[in-house]
């Protein structure tokens, strides 16, 4: 069975204040921080989900409910969008976002777009080009992350249309593909719903989050932090959570699965999202190469968790 080569550490790396019930409307004084970060408000965009950074400094972001993606400019340098432009609008949940080759790449449920020469046409965009649209339909788990590996494709999750079920492929698995949206392969399998991953900056390693099912109660089964090194490993959905929880409902249906265990094991119901391996020169440096995660936060939880950003140390 793959196992990954190193440990890893958990550090809090910045967190709200959580009230009583749900999440509260946040306020940039309810935000702890590490000494020595300060927070501040770029932009205001409502159900603001996935970002892409384009490398002259445009940002992209899908939105989930919205159903808008827009562009923010920062043209004046002063850490502050100053220009914000609507550039698709009507779609079925483009949360996701990928930027490559001056195209703007954006995850529909369905189907795959491409917004060709983009940033010279933020005002006026080219009618985008469908790249790929053989995807499942269904809303649930439907929303998708994107990103383009070290590898030139682009990877595209298909997240469980259920909470808990056995699902025919691609469901539960993790998709790449070409950028014309051609040699579409499963890279990886067993995984409920990932929302977040990145490659680490030295391995290229793939790590990701996976959102693990509800209703076993307050404390399980935990969130996941994955690791794939190589192509074809099965993660465990929905036979096993975690590294040795076995689902009551399939459990005993996937006793000869190779499983890969995860690499770290959240709390149960933080919700997971965002991956994104630090590689500027702002924060201090042990920062540096180390994995920056989001958690949404819980939302069937007795006592409420997450809500906040956490930084992986990985060692080895």
């Amino acid at each position: 069975m793959p196992r990954h080569p190193v440990p890893i550490l958990v550090s809090l790396f910045a967190g709200l204040l959580l009230e009583s019930g749900c999440a509260p409307a946040v306020e940039l004084d309810d935000i702890r921080l590490p000494p020595g970060f300060h927070i501040e408000v770029f932009a205001e965009i409502d159900d603001a989900r996935s970002l892409a950074l384009s490398p002259s400094g445009t940002l992209f972001v899908g939105t989930r409910k919205a159903g808008m993606v827009h562009a923010l400019r920062d043209t004046d340098a002063d850490g502050r969008a100053d220009r914000t432009v609507v550039i698709a609008s009507g779609l079925n949940m483009p949360n996701g976002v990928a930027f490559k080759d001056g195209a703007l790449f954006v995850a529909e449920v369905n189907r795959l777009l491409r917004f060709e020469d983009i940033e010279n046409r933020l005002d006026d965009p080219l009618p985008p080009q469908v790249v790929y649209d053989d995807l499942p339909t269904d809303r649930g788990h439907g929303w998708k992350f994107i990103a383009f590996g070290p590898d030139g494709l682009l990877y595209v999750p298909v997240g469980a249309p259920c909470n808990i079920c056995e699902p025919e492929p691609p469901y539960a698995s993790l998709l790449r593909m070409k950028a014309d949206g051609s040699g579409r392969e499963v890279f990886a399998r067993g995984i409920r719903n990932t929302v977040g991953f990145d490659w680490h900056p030295v391995t290229k390693d793939l790590w990701f989050t996976d959102n693990g099912r509800d209703w076993l109660g307050d404390d399980l089964p935990p969130d996941e932090l994955n690791v794939a090194p190589t192509p074809g490993l099965h993660f465990g959905y929905p036979y096993l959570h975690g590294k040795s929880v076995r689902d009551p409902e399939y459990g005993d249906s996937g006793k000869e699965i190779d499983k890969t265990a995860p690499a770290h094991e959240f709390q149960a119901h933080v919700a997971p999202l965002g991956a994104e391996f630090y590689t500027g020169k702002m924060f201090p440096e042990k920062y540096r190469n180390q994995l920056l995660v989001a958690q949404h936060g819980s939302w069937n939880r007795s006592t409420k968790v997450g809500y906040k950003v956490v930084a992986l140390f990985i060692e080895g």
